[in-house]
């Protein structure tokens, strides 16, 4: 059955979407590509702040396991996929920040809210995530977790930030 959508519900659909004036206002200093759905892009919305401290960071990776996570100095060095945008924690309010890609395809993300705002991941006071939002515990996160497929638009994910819980290592806040 083909369904015609009439021209007030076409209008409220293109509202909703990312990229549109009345979308949350993204953070960060590409937050133009996401809020014009110029892309390719991804727009993270993060979720579970601990707190509205210090600020927040993205961290783009070449999706396969040996790059992930890798000093972003080797991957330069090598020519590979690495970009870092960092936003400041808005007071109050949704919380979305835009990290542009440089072609669509497959990516892997990392979130990290540096609590202390010193730009050194500390193991007891930040926070981090994946897009796959998949517990962290006391491991590495997993390639799989953090994969993000990036059309020519924006890919919109949403990360619930992670904390130090004790000896079970990172976990949501309840």
């Amino acid at each position: 059955m083909i369904r015609f959508l009439t021209a007030g519900t076409a209008a409220m659909l293109l509202l909703a979407q990312p990229g549109t004036a009345d979308a949350r206002p993204a953070l960060g200093p590409d937050s133009a590509a996401c809020e014009q759905g110029q892309g390719p892009a991804i727009l993270a919305t993060i979720t579970g702040l601990k707190d509205r401290k210090g600020r927040l960071k993205l961290e783009l990776y070449p999706a396969n396991e040996a790059d992930f996570l890798k000093d972003d100095r080797d991957l330069e060095a090598q020519g590979k996929v690495f970009r870092r945008v960092w936003a400041d924690t808005p007071a109050a309010g949704e919380v979305a920040v835009c990290i542009k890609v440089p072609h669509e395809g497959r990516y892997a993300l990392f979130f990290t809210h540096d609590r202390d705002g010193k730009n050194k991941f500390n193991f007891w006071s930040d926070g981090g995530g994946v897009p796959g939002n998949i517990k962290l515990g006391r491991a590495r996160p997993k390639l799989g977790t953090a994969i993000v497929d990036v059309p020519n638009g924006v890919a919109p994910v949403t990360i619930i930030a992670q904390y130090l819980r004790g000896l079970s290592g990172f976990g949501f806040l309840k």
